[in-house]
């Protein structure tokens, strides 16, 4: 019989190893190698899976962890695993054989610390290019109509924003040429729909169980450890955050499905109501999705639902869209090489008429965007 510790390591492994082959495929820069890496070695270092673990199933361990040997990398610069990781405008540093016993060595040291990291924090990665997936999607909304913006599991609020960054889809880009934030995907597929101009936010709003503060210096750190070591996710980050402190969204405590009614009753009836998630839907239950999903008419109003979360059960396995729609084979098969973003849009009428459709997929860092 397989000791409860041996199949708690069998699924940290196997979610480390999607994690790995999901932001580094075989055609993905070389910058992302680090971040393979480091995922690689907690799947198959002793001292890694051992942490790993550890750490309860719900905490999605392979990315708490890595987090916090970033986080305590960062403390401790001093190190010579430091010299490895990205940060803001260093480009990305090079990777050799060393970095292997360097972290297991780190590890073996600081085994406490890190522990302790896992035990009072919770992994959230605020991956600002996932705006991109979005705005595709609302390259099919009417972009004559105001939207109201609200932001499911918005974290630190980095995606209330996506009118204040640049884009870039090929040969062709929407935004202010000067934004502080310039997203450029690289595009894989059939070229995937821009709008002619920015979407107008009439209104907007963060709903997050714990909304995080990027003005206490102690959740930008953290935060930025849960960034992929990767030099555009990382610059990526420390751009949009300042383009947040300077321009502070209204963000609430709340659950996207119990209170999702009262919440979206304080958006502008005028304006078009667009519900986002990216990475939300997918780490609720079954009745929770049910439930959302059963909200959503009651809204008494026009809905656009954008979702980008990979498909359930999370893993090899998965094969359901989050929001219940039919899964394109293609979608099947880029799942099951690795965590891949699904790109879904569902339209709620005021009757309550529904439609709906998988449009894309996407990389979970926003290294690339594939339309179907």
């Amino acid at each position: 019989m397989t000791s409860p510790e041996a199949e708690s390591r069998a699924r940290v492994r196997e979610q480390a190893l999607g994690i790995a082959a999901g932001w580094s495929p075989p055609d993905a820069p070389p910058t992302w190698a680090l971040t393979a890496e480091l995922f690689r070695a907690i799947a198959t270092e002793p001292e890694l899976l051992a942490l790993g673990a550890r750490i309860p199933a719900d905490r999605l361990p392979p990315l708490l962890l890595s987090a916090a040997v970033r986080y305590l990398v960062g403390r401790r610069r001093e190190d010579g695993l430091a010299r490895y990781f990205p940060t803001p405008g260093s480009g990305q540093p090079p990777l050799d054989r060393g970095f292997r016993p360097a972290l297991t060595a780190f590890v073996r040291e600081h085994a406490g610390e890190l522990a302790a990291l896992c035990a009072e924090h919770r992994y959230q990665m605020n991956e600002v290019a996932r705006s991109a997936d979005v705005l595709a999607v609302l390259g099919h909304v009417d972009p004559e109509r105001p939207i109201a913006l609200v932001d499911l599991g918005t974290g630190a609020g980095l995606g209330l924003h996506l009118d204040r960054y640049r884009f870039v889809f090929g040969d062709r880009a929407v935004g202010d040429p000067d934004a502080a934030l310039t997203i450029a995907p690289r595009l894989r597929g059939r070229p995937a729909p821009l709008p002619s101009r920015m979407p107008t936010i009439a209104a907007r709003l963060g709903v997050d169980v714990e909304p995080l503060d990027l003005d206490d210096q102690r959740v930008r750190d953290w935060l930025a450890a849960c960034i992929p070591p990767e030099a555009g996710a990382v610059d990526r980050f420390a751009a949009a955050s300042e383009v947040v402190r300077e321009h502070p969204a209204p963000m609430v405590r709340g659950d996207a499905v119990e209170d999702l009614l009262a919440l979206c009753d304080g958006m502008p009836r005028d304006a078009l109501l667009v519900l986002v998630d990216t990475y939300v839907h997918v780490f609720l239950s079954d009745a929770q999705r049910a439930a959302f999903r059963r909200r959503l008419p009651e809204l008494d109003r026009d809905v656009e639902w954008i979702s980008v979360d990979p498909l359930t059960p999370l893993g090899p396995d998965g094969t359901e869209s989050v929001q219940g729609l039919p899964v394109p084979p293609r979608a099947r098969e880029a799942s099951r090489a690795g965590v891949t973003g699904v790109i879904g849009h569902v339209s709620i009428a005021r009757d309550g008429t529904t439609t709906g459709a998988v449009l894309g997929l996407a990389h979970p860092g926003g290294g690339w965007l594939e339309w179907l």
